[in-house]
């Protein structure tokens, strides 16, 4: 046990640490101060256009959430675990969405990306949950998933229809659930990274399906690393 503690700090580069007031986890900023780097590098590519720019930087970028996630502990429970599961199914979407006019890659990326928040749900049910907080939640999710399915209804094409639905319904089931594991106490990061990462959602749609632009990642793409980086983090928290 001694040894594997010893490898697995190696990879960390640094211990997680706890304050002596409240037990907060002190973070590690390698992983942060690595994707901050590389989501600006992101930025420049898809500001530019460049394809390669963009499997330089964003590769890099994704993979930091996942050392954040380990640095927190993500390996030392059923909770971490699948929250890193939900990482790694995040990064493999990410690489699918990469390539442009390759429906069949893209709708792989979605895939990917529904199986993570599928885990990150996964992960939510092993917590506590407050009914009322679950309930007050879902209803906030129903109305935005509605509203948004409304909106993008026209612009979607009629292969992916099916799919951006139960996308959707799936991403707001997990995002509920964290606002139920936040309310019964749970870290408020549980909570804030769900719906941004909801809230992140929705400019790829945009960028997909309404309007290709490049203000949509602008956006987009910061609020979904952040939201990535708030529930890798949760892992030290629970």
């Amino acid at each position: 046990m001694a040894q594997c503690r010893r490898l697995r700090h190696a990879f960390e580069a640094a211990p997680r640490a706890r304050c002596e007031s409240g037990g907060d986890p002190v973070p590690h900023w390698g992983p942060y101060l690595l994707c901050a780097v590389a989501v600006a590098g992101l930025l420049v590519a898809e500001r530019r256009g460049s394809r390669a720019g963009l499997w330089l930087t964003k590769p890099v970028a994704s993979l930091a959430f996942i050392w954040a996630g380990i640095a927190a502990g993500a390996l030392d429970s059923t909770y971490g675990q699948l929250v890193l599961l939900g990482l790694v199914l995040c990064l493999l979407g990410d690489l699918l969405l990469i390539p442009l006019d390759r429906p069949a890659v893209f709708r792989a990326g979605v895939f990917a990306f529904l199986a993570g928040h599928v885990a990150y749900s996964a992960a939510f049910l092993t917590r506590p949950l407050d009914p009322i907080g679950l309930a007050a939640g879902a209803v906030l999710l129903a109305v935005v998933v509605g509203a948004v399915l409304r909106w993008l209804g026209p612009s979607v094409p009629a292969g992916m229809v099916g799919p951006v639905r139960v996308y959707m319904i799936v991403i707001g089931l997990m995002s509920a659930l964290a606002c139920g594991v936040t309310a019964a106490g749970g870290p408020w990061a549980v909570a804030l990274g769900a719906l941004a990462f909801t809230a992140s959602d929705v400019s790829v749609a945009r960028d997909r399906f309404v309007q290709h632009s490049f203000v949509n990642r602008a956006w987009g793409l910061p609020l979904y690393y952040a939201a990535q980086f708030l529930i890798a983090s949760t892992a030290a928290m629970v």
